[in-house]
């Protein structure tokens, strides 16, 4: 049960953050979406509204996960590890399918994408794992049971295929194990095998004709300017058009002549700085340093392993994902379908960003009280 004390002990410099971010998003959103009326009836508010709603959700999905002891639901790791692998299934079985991937579920006429649940219940259920067999991390025999645990969600979303999301799960297992304690050694021999392994599934053409094709307008997008090339090229110019202050908002030319595809969802970073500038980018990335600040804030001070492991799997979550969205859109990281945090438009990533601050609340307001 609830205990009322624990509100004192609430973080409101990560629910102010989490806040700004959402709503700054939705503005954002509508912004992106405003010239494309065309495609949702000429109301201007359609992705707002949806995004919204799913806001809401989500802040319910929080209140919910922070007023559980995250201790409760660990204990049910299994149960939810077999939730997450049949969720997974389920897209393979019955998935539709946008932008030549099967990557969603339709449920009571709403579409969710596992991938994105699954990432923080993998990470409950690897924190969970490891907590268990701390003792024992630096031994082969735990490291082969996590690399197993992480394989199989892994595997199922590479092949909706979602290589990105996928790439993310190894990520945090890497970490996981690290603050786990895990020996260096062994985690760079599966380092160099993970290596071995991409490069061979690049070399027998395991990897799609697309995927090929992201990876090599990363590293050169010249290559084809209005093909692969197109994304990275038309976002580079919107965000270094912004300069310091922006075009204004709503005033982007990149933006509103639809120059950017996904620039509601994956791309939305181009929009803000194109229209808000370097200001507004700066602001954005100050909300999620804020985030991540107290993120580890609460790893450092959690009251036991699971704590501490979960909470450092969140973090960890939260800056590759903003890492790589807002890489990708300025050139340092291949594109991938990674979306913004609380930012981007998308329901399913919403709930999950949400559940994951709910987890981070409950173990703050369940740790050593913290000292400035």
């Amino acid at each position: 049960m609830f205990e009322r004390r624990l509100l004192k002990h609430l973080d409101w410099a990560l629910i102010a953050a989490t806040m700004a971010l959402a709503l700054y998003g939705l503005a954002m959103i509508y912004s992106a979406s405003f010239s494309n009326r065309s495609l949702t009836g000429g109301d201007a508010f359609f992705f707002v509204k949806r995004q919204a709603w799913w806001l809401g959700v989500g802040l319910a999905t929080a209140a919910a996960c922070a007023g559980v002891d995250y201790r409760g639901p660990a204990r049910r790791h299994r149960l939810i590890y077999v939730v997450v692998i049949i969720g997974l299934l389920g897209v393979m079985w019955r998935g539709q399918s946008a932008g030549g991937a099967a990557r969603w579920v339709s449920i009571g006429g709403f579409r969710l994408q596992p991938s994105e649940l699954a990432k923080v219940g993998l990470i409950m259920t690897l924190a969970a794992l490891l907590a268990r067999r701390r003792q024992t991390v630096t031994r082969l025999g735990t490291i082969a049971v996590t690399v197993m645990h992480v394989a199989a969600p892994a595997a199922l979303i590479a092949l909706q295929p979602d290589l990105g999301t996928a790439l993310v799960l190894v990520a945090l297992w890497f970490v996981m194990l690290f603050l786990a304690g895990a020996r260096k050694l062994h985690l760079g021999v599966a380092a160099l095998a993970l290596a071995l392994l991409f490069a061979g599934a690049w070399k027998l053409d395991v990897l799609r004709p697309y995927q090929k094709a992201r990876l090599s307008v990363f590293l050169n997008p010249g290559v084809d300017p209005l093909g692969s090339g197109y994304h990275v090229i038309q976002s580079k110019i919107a965000v270094g058009s912004g300069r310091w202050w922006g075009k204004g908002y709503l005033g982007g030319t990149q933006s509103q002549l639809r120059f950017i595809p996904s620039q509601h969802t994956d791309f939305i970073f181009t929009v803000v700085g194109e229209e808000l500038g370097f200001v507004g980018a700066a602001c954005l990335l100050a909300l999620y340093l804020v985030v991540l600040w107290r993120g580890l804030a609460i790893m450092d001070h959690a009251d036991d392993a699971l704590g501490m492991l979960l909470a450092g799997g969140i973090v960890a979550m939260f800056a590759l994902q903003v890492l790589v969205n807002i890489g990708m859109t300025v050139s340092i990281m291949p594109i991938t379908g990674l979306p913004l945090p609380f930012f981007s438009y998308g329901g399913s990533s919403m709930v999950a960003s949400m559940a994951a601050v709910g987890l981070l609340l409950s173990i703050a307001m369940r740790r050593q009280r913290i000292r400035f």
